[in-house]
């Protein structure tokens, strides 16, 4: 290896650019030869003018806990990773499969409950969920779905099989960095991109607004109107909120820009107020109407949940899907690909044990400097004990808390993450873990875009992607074809 790349090792980790052996894989080669032959100071003015792009774009993040501030701009790695199709072509399979089953899933829990009653999953499991949403019971949603938009977070183990290390079915964030990720590596790498057939992600705001209109109510307008209703500015993923509603030319609204009259919604505008048919919400159930859920809330619309029962107004995601999420009924994934689809689940689980049951609380207990152990709700990387890296003091806290709330637990091996070329701090290329978040949109037909985010822990050695712990992303770039450049 030259260049940049010289003395890049891949350490025994599966690498997505090299081999074992330390040869190139035949769809980096165009990549790999035009990094190994850049000096440090052409990449760096790269990276400057990514990062000069991305401030001007506004693209940020926030971190609510940290005293430099607030709103940052979201660390963009230069090397982006590659996607053969074949490879592509495995995970979309999979990944239709698995919302396919999810949606099934939530309409039977909503209703008949045949996957309790018939003991798959112990229905204690369901019943103390904290996102299970009994007052949800019977309600029928337009067209059967309830996850409308999702992001299923991949990982690569050692020997290179990617499993799924989770769903995000309430309000999934992410994609807007997907769509700027890609506005920035065609500015600063024109011609390397030449090289390739990349499959562009720029449809995702068309094939997002068609969904939703698409799931409108059947008393709707015949041009039906889609507001996205967010928390506000100081949300996390507000820039998302925003750069979404601009793309799908709709109106981005708070609560308070909303109101219910006769069971049915409406925006306040200056000329009065004008019918809403569908709502892309960006808020938690908890949070939707204060006279079903936390009656503190000033984000949420009184009525919302009357008017979405009563057929009036169409919610994407629906409420209650935040059931799916839990990571204790993530383990279950697997058997509710087989019980309502009769098929073996094509993209695997990682290994998870559940400390509700007494076996795997023992194995739990006797192992915690070996597992990663998780809250069953929480996400962005916290609530989660790391074995290996953990200190004695922290390993007896989750012994504690595992002990008071077996049903709030699980836990996994560690996953030896693949890791991707990335730029360091020290003006090196070094090998970091890396995840995949494609973004599945399942109406009439399911749309998933082309690759989607790939997180990267840029922190050497850590095993967290999340932009919270220091994260950061790759542009994604799955081939058209198994051309090598």
């Amino acid at each position: 290896m030259d260049g940049l790349l010289e003395g890049y090792a891949v350490e025994g980790f599966f690498d997505e650019m090299f081999e074992g052996d330390g040869k190139v894989r035949p769809h980096y080669r165009a990549l790999q030869e035009r990094v190994a032959a850049m000096t440090r100071d052409e990449f760096d003015r790269k990276r400057q003018l990514a990062d000069a792009t991305f401030l001007s774009q506004g693209v940020t993040f926030t971190v609510y806990s940290d005293n430099r501030g607030t709103e940052r701009i979201f660390p963009f790695d230069l090397i982006p990773r590659i996607v053969p199709s074949r490879e592509w072509e495995h995970l979309e399979r999979g990944l239709r499969q698995r919302i396919t089953a999810l949606n099934l899933f939530l309409h039977d829990i909503y209703h008949d409950q045949r996957i309790l009653r018939e003991k798959v999953i112990p229905e204690e499991i369901i019943r103390s969920a904290k996102h299970f949403r009994p007052e949800f019971m019977g309600v029928d949603v337009p067209k059967g779905i309830y996850i409308h938009i999702c992001g299923t977070d991949l990982v690569r183990g050692g020997d290179g099989t990617y499993y799924v290390l989770e769903d995000n079915g309430r309000s999934p964030s992410g994609v807007s960095y997907v769509l700027e990720n890609r506005h920035v590596m065609k500015r600063v790498f024109p011609k390397l991109f030449g090289r390739y057939t990349v499959r562009p992600v720029d449809n995702y705001p068309p094939e997002l607004l068609n969904l939703l209109r698409e799931v409108a109510p059947s008393n709707a307008q015949a041009d039906p109107v889609v507001v996205l209703l967010t928390p506000g500015i100081y949300n996390s993923a507000y820039f998302e909120h925003a750069y979404l509603a601009r793309t799908m030319g709709i109106e981005i609204v708070t609560g308070q820009d909303l109101v219910v009259r006769d069971a049915k919604v409406y925006m306040k505008t200056t000329k009065g107020l004008s019918r809403v048919d569908v709502i892309y919400r960006r808020i938690d159930d908890d949070f939707l109407d204060p006279l079903v859920f936390r009656k503190d809330s000033l984000l949420g619309v009184p009525g919302l949940v009357e008017a979405y029962r009563k057929g009036n107004v169409s919610l994407a995601n629906s409420i209650g899907t935040g059931v799916a999420d839990d990571k204790v009924v993530y383990h279950f994934v697997p058997a509710m690909i087989r019980f309502y689809l009769g098929e073996e689940a094509i993209l695997p689980n990682v290994p998870t044990f559940l400390s509700y049951f007494d076996k795997d609380l023992r194995h739990i207990l006797d192992n915690l400097d070996s597992l990663v152990v998780k809250s069953a709700n929480e996400s962005g990387g916290y609530g989660m004990l790391i074995g290996p890296q953990a200190s004695r003091a922290e390993r007896e806290k989750f012994r504690e808390a595992i002990l008071q709330d077996p049903r709030n637990y699980i836990a996994q091996p560690v996953v030896q993450l693949s890791r991707c070329p990335s730029w360091c701090d020290g003006g090196t290329i070094e090998g970091r873990h890396i995840d995949l978040r494609p973004y599945i949109l399942a109406g009439e037909k399911t749309v998933i875009i082309p690759g989607g985010l790939t997180r990267v822990a840029l922190r050497k050695g850590s095993l967290v992607v999340n932009s919270s712990q220091g994260g950061g992303s790759k542009d994604t770039w799955v081939l058209e074809e198994e051309s090598h450049a």
